[in-house]
């Protein structure tokens, strides 16, 4: 497993100074990059304490989701993707998590209606230069040999538009 440690590292690494990080099958995070950190910004203490659930730094009231200006959009599609999830997988502890996160406040699922001519769900993220809006892509492994690296995930987030991509790069 220290070859796949160290090729997740050298990934994250290089997609600095964008936000990246690598979860399990049930959202745990493995590890982030240092770009992590401009998301979890004014988080509780107690949700970066490990085991840290991705999805529920996310969407909890005192996680990043006082910071996500598109919060209903955000979490529709962050809920949905979960659906999906527990329904393919029939998995008992992604069900759990799933109703923990439908019962945090955040706005209704069917409010999360991505604007004209978007063609992703962004990520809005309030932040002391402005608004701060990615996109992000999910990578795995496409010829894994072994099952736990068959079920790691790499969520990694790009820039939006220009004016993130400058307070990103300037920082």
């Amino acid at each position: 497993m220290s070859q796949v440690r160290d090729a997740v590292k050298r990934l994250l690494a290089a997609h600095e100074p964008y936000p990246a990080l690598a979860v399990d099958r049930r959202w745990e995070l493995l590890d982030g990059n240092a770009g992590v950190a401009l998301l979890t910004v004014g988080v509780a203490a107690h949700l970066l304490e490990p085991p840290v659930n991705a999805l529920r730094l996310s969407l909890h009231p005192d996680g990043v989701a006082p910071r996500i200006a598109n919060l209903p959009e955000w979490r529709a599609h962050v809920l949905g993707r979960l659906r999906r999830e527990v329904t393919a997988t029939q998995d008992a502890q992604l069900r759990a998590l799933l109703a923990e996160l439908e019962a945090y406040p955040g706005g209704e699922a069917d409010e999360g209606v991505p604007k004209a001519g978007e063609i992703v769900v962004p990520l809005r993220v309030r932040h002391e230069a402005g608004e701060l809006s990615f996109m992000s892509t999910v990578t795995t492994f496409g010829t894994p040999l072994d099952i736990t690296v068959s079920e790691l995930s790499i969520e990694a987030f790009f820039p939006a538009d220009d004016f993130t991509r400058a307070i990103l790069r300037a920082a």
